[in-house]
Order: C-alpha cells, then structure tokens, then sequence
C-alpha cells in the first residue's frame, strides 16, 4: 500500500557528510586561535595524505588526486603562505623552500603513484609539526598576555 523509497548510500549520502563534516570544520576554525589553526592545517596534512595513501594503494586515481592535491593546497596555501618572511628571517626562508620541496614530491607522488614520496613527505613534516604541538601550552599563555 505504502511504499517508501530509501535512497542506497551514494552520492547525495556523501554529500550530507560532507556538509555535516564541512560545518564541524567551519565551527572549529571559528574558534581556534591562531596557533591552533597552523595545528590544524597540519592535522589536514597528515590526514590528506593518509587519503591518498589508501586511494593509490585500491586504485581510486580520482580520490587519491584529490587527497594529494588538497596535501599540497594546505601546504602551499596555508602553511607556506602563512609566513612572514620578512620578519621571519632565515628560518622562515628555509621553511618556505621546506615547504615548496614538499608539494613537488606531493605531486610527483601523484604522477607516479610513488608512496616513497609520501613517506619523505611526511618524514619532512613531522618533526614541524611535533614541535608545533609541543609549543602550543607556550603559544596560548602568549597570545592572552
């Protein structure tokens, strides 16, 4: 008498995580100091690339493009455009050549569906961001003074 229709998961349900996922993020940034954010476009780094990771090891070049491109957007257009490198100095120069190193290799992993790549990329980026995270007592206490 009633028949009701449910939609298979697919690409409307993905679109809804999506958009629950993307409002999640959105709060989050609202909210975060400054040094919370640059913790949080590493956070994006490291999860990127564990996409693309997974995605060229089942063979999805589509998703494992998107991972990787988006890898190398948070690095360019975050973490890299974020410097001052006049105020910064040689350390904020060496980062930025740090940084353009790391989205080449990111796109040559792309390229050449190279997971070595990816291994020295987050071996690069690790240590930053560990010692991101270790400042952040330091960072906070800063910016309420």
């Amino acid at each position: 008498m009633f028949s009701a229709t449910i939609a298979a998961p697919g690409a409307s349900a993905r679109r809804l995580v999506g958009a629950y996922h993307q409002v999640g993020v959105q709060t989050m940034v609202s909210d975060a100091s400054p040094h919370q954010l640059v913790a949080m476009l590493f956070d994006g780094f490291f999860a990127a690339i564990a996409r693309g990771r997974g995605a060229m090891r089942s063979g999805d070049v589509r998703t494992k493009g998107e991972a990787l491109v988006h890898a190398v957007r948070i690095v360019d257009e975050g973490l890299k455009a974020s410097l001052n490198i006049t105020a910064g100095g040689k350390l904020a120069t060496d980062l930025s050549d740090l940084y353009a190193y790391v989205c080449l290799r990111l796109t040559q992993a792309n390229l050449r569906n190279d997971e070595a790549a990816l291994d020295e990329c987050q071996a690069l980026m690790a240590p930053l961001r560990d010692a991101w995270n270790a400042i952040s007592g330091h960072a906070e206490v800063r910016a309420r003074n």
